[in-house]
C-alpha cells in the first residue's frame, strides 16, 4: 500500500511540473486586436487602412440598362443602320455594369494627397447596335461587340478617370478644366445630349486650381489632344475628293452615309484649358476657355491611316508638302441655381458654348462623336458633315501652286452649342427631370466650295458661288439636281424627360423618353446610283430634309 501510495503522490507532482512548464510558456496577456477605425475627416463611408494615417472608401454602383429604339445609355438612332432602319440593326440595345471606385486621402504638411480610380465590369448587346454575320460584310461596325469581348459568359473593363491630387495639382485621368461639374449630365439618363463639352470619363490631362476663398477658384491645364473621344473630330483633305462621311466617294456624289475619315497628323500641342468659378449657396457659375491645334497630315494626305506603314495611300505625301497648322478654340459659360421655389432640392442646370476648329466642344458625348448624321425616311435624308476643318491638295480656290496642285489652307468649322435642365423633386421618392439640348456646325464659303466641288466635279455637276447646282445635272445623272444647295452644315435639338422612383435609399428605377432632331442645310435633292458601300441602301433619287428619331431608355441602378 505504501508502495501504491508513493507512485501515485510521484505521478502527480510529475504532472504538477509539466503543466506548470507549459503555463510558463503561454504568453502572459493575448495581443490586442487591430480594429477598422472610422476616418470622419473627408465624409462618411472613409475608414483607415489598418497600421496607416490614409483613409480609403470603397464604392460604386451596379446598373442595368435597355433603350429602345435607340443605341445602349439611350444613344439616337442618327448614323449608321439604325438611322436607315435596315433589318440588320438592333432595335433595342443593352447594357449591364458594375462600376468599382476607390479613393484614399492623407493628410500631409503640404494639403490632402488623393487618389482615385474607377473600373467598370461591363456586358452590352451582342454587336453593339446592329447584327453580326451578314451585317458585319456591308458595315464593319457591327463586329464591335466582338472587339469588347461582348460575347457569352465574356464581358470587358472599361477605366475611368485615375488621377492623383497634390499640392493643388491633378494629374492623370480626369476631368477637363473646360467641363461644367456635371458634364453631359444636367439631368439625363442619355450618355448623348450634345450642346457642349464632356469629359465624364476622364481625359489624360495635369492641371493646377487655385482657391481664393469664399467659394472662388480658377484652374489652369493641358488635355491630351489626341483623345478623339473627346476633344477633336475630324479634319477632311478633299484631294480628288476622298473625303470621310456623307456624300461623295472617290470623287463622285455617290455615298451620303457615315463614312470614318479624317486627315488628322500626330499631335504636336496638348489642348490648354482653364476655368474660373464660382460656388455660393445659390449654385454656381463658371467661365471656361480652350485653345486647340488643329495639325494635319499632308496635301496628298488621304482621309484615314493607310493600310499599312508607308502604303500606297501615303506613298509621297511628304513631298507635296503640308498645310500649315491652325489654332482653333472653344469658350463656354454655365450657371447652376438652386434653391428655386418650385419646392426642396431643385435647380436648373445650363451652359453655353461657342468653337472654332475645336467642334468636339459642342457635340462632345462620352462616345466619339461620329464623323456625320445621316437619318434616312423613306427617302428623305437628314444629313450634316462633322469636322474640325477643311482643306484640300487639290482643286483648291485660294492656295499656292505646289507640284501642279492649287493648295487651300485649313478651312475652320464654326459650332455652337446649348443644353440645360430642370431638375423637380415630387417628394422624397418620385422626381423628374425636363431637359434638352441644341447644338449646330457652320461651314465658311471655301470650305463649302472644297467640298461640294470634290463631291460633284466628276458627276458633271457646276457648284455656283452662292453653292447652288447650276448646271450639268442633265449631262450627268450622279450627283444634286439641278437647283439644289450643297452645304455641310447642320443644326441638331434634343429634348427629352426622364422621371425616377427611388423606394429605398441608393436604389433607383428611371424611365427616359428622347427625341433627336436633325436639320440639314443640304436643300434639294441628288441622285444615287450608289448610295453607299457600307449599307444596303437601293439607288434612286434622294430628297434632303430634316428627319428625327424617338427612344425609350429604361434603367435600374443601385449605388453602394
Amino acid at each position: 500500500m505504501k508502495m501504491v501510495k508513493s507512485l501515485l503522490l510521484g505521478s502527480a507532482a510529475g504532472l504538477l511540473a509539466m503543466s506548470g512548464a507549459q503555463a510558463a510558456d503561454l504568453p502572459v496577456k493575448a495581443k490586442a486586436v487591430e480594429y477598422v477605425r472610422i476616418c470622419s475627416l473627408y465624409g462618411a463611408g472613409f475608414f483607415y487602412i489598418p497600421g496607416t494615417d490614409t483613409c480609403i472608401k470603397l464604392g460604386g454602383y451596379l446598373r442595368a440598362d435597355l433603350t429602345i429604339n435607340g443605341a445602349i445609355y439611350d444613344g439616337p438612332f442618327w448614323n449608321g443602320e439604325g438611322a436607315i432602319r435596315d433589318r440588320y440593326a438592333n432595335f433595342y440595345n443593352d447594357r449591364s455594369r458594375l462600376a468599382l471606385t476607390i479613393d484614399t486621402r492623407t493628410a500631409t504638411e503640404y494639403g490632402v494627397v488623393r487618389t482615385f480610380g474607377q473600373a467598370d465590369f461591363q456586358f452590352s448587346t451582342f454587336g453593339a447596335t446592329s447584327s453580326i454575320g451578314t451585317a458585319a460584310a456591308v458595315f464593319p461596325s457591327a463586329s464591335v461587340g466582338q472587339v469588347n469581348n461582348d460575347t457569352a459568359g465574356n464581358g470587358y473593363t472599361a477605366v475611368e478617370m485615375v488621377f492623383i491630387q497634390f499640392a493643388g495639382f491633378t494629374f492623370g485621368k480626369s476631368a477637363s478644366a473646360f467641363s461644367t461639374p456635371w458634364h453631359g449630365y444636367p439631368g439625363n439618363n442619355s450618355s448623348f445630349l450634345i450642346g457642349g463639352f464632356d469629359t465624364v470619363t476622364g481625359i489624360n490631362n495635369v492641371q493646377y486650381t487655385w482657391q481664393f476663398g469664399n467659394g472662388v477658384s480658377a484652374t489652369l491645364g493641358v488635355d491630351d489632344s489626341s483623345a478623339n473621344a473627346f476633344n477633336r473630330t475630324q479634319i477632311l483633305n478633299t484631294v480628288g475628293g476622298a473625303a470621310g462621311g456623307s456624300i461623295g466617294a472617290t470623287g463622285a456624289a455617290t455615298a451620303f452615309v457615315t463614312g470614318v475619315g479624317t486627315a488628322y497628323g500626330g499631335t504636336s500641342a496638348p489642348d490648354i484649358v482653364g476655368n474660373v468659378r464660382v460656388d455660393q449657396a445659390w449654385g454656381l457659375f463658371q467661365i471656361s476657355g480652350a485653345l486647340h491645334d488643329n495639325h494635319a497630315g499632308y496635301f496628298q494626305n488621304t482621309n484615314g491611316p493607310s493600310t499599312a506603314l508607308g502604303g500606297a495611300s501615303q506613298v509621297g505625301a511628304i513631298a507635296n508638302g503640308h498645310p500649315d497648322d491652325k489654332w482653333g478654340g472653344a469658350v463656354s459659360a454655365a450657371l447652376q441655381i438652386k434653391n428655386i421655389p418650385t419646392g426642396p432640392g431643385d435647380d436648373i442646370k445650363m451652359d453655353a458654348t461657342w468653337s472654332l476648329g475645336a467642334s468636339k466642344y459642342v457635340l462632345a458625348t462620352s462616345s466619339p462623336t461620329p464623323s456625320a448624321f445621316d437619318i434616312l425616311n423613306s427617302n428623305k435624308l437628314a444629313m450634316g458633315v462633322t469636322t474640325d476643318s477643311i482643306y484640300s491638295g487639290q482643286s483648291g480656290i485660294n492656295g499656292t501652286v505646289f507640284n501642279g496642285n492649287n493648295l487651300t489652307q485649313q478651312q475652320l468649322t464654326r459650332g455652337w452649342g446649348f443644353r440645360g435642365a430642370f431638375n423637380h423633386n415630387w417628394d422624397p421618392y418620385w422626381s423628374t427631370s425636363l431637359f434638352g439640348g441644341i447644338a449646330g456646325l457652320s461651314y465658311n464659303s471655301t470650305a463649302k466650295t472644297l467640298y461640294c466641288n470634290a463631291y460633284s466635279s466628276t458627276a458633271g455637276i457646276a457648284i455656283g458661288g452662292t453653292n447652288n447646282v447650276t448646271t450639268g445635272a442633265a449631262a450627268n445623272p450622279a450627283g444634286f439636281l439641278a437647283g439644289s444647295t450643297c452645304d455641310p452644315g447642320f443644326t441638331i435639338g434634343m429634348v427629352g424627360l426622364v422621371t425616377r422612383w427611388t423606394p429605398v435609399k441608393n436604389l433607383t428605377f428611371s424611365a427616359e423618353v428622347l427625341y433627336a432632331n436633325l436639320h440639314t442645310n443640304m436643300k434639294g435633292a441628288a441622285n444615287f446610283p450608289t448610295p453607299s458601300t457600307a449599307l444596303p441602301l437601293p439607288a434612286g433619287v434622294y430628297t434632303f430634309g430634316d428627319n428625327g428619331t424617338t427612344s425609350l431608355n429604361l434603367r435600374v441602378q443601385r449605388n453602394f
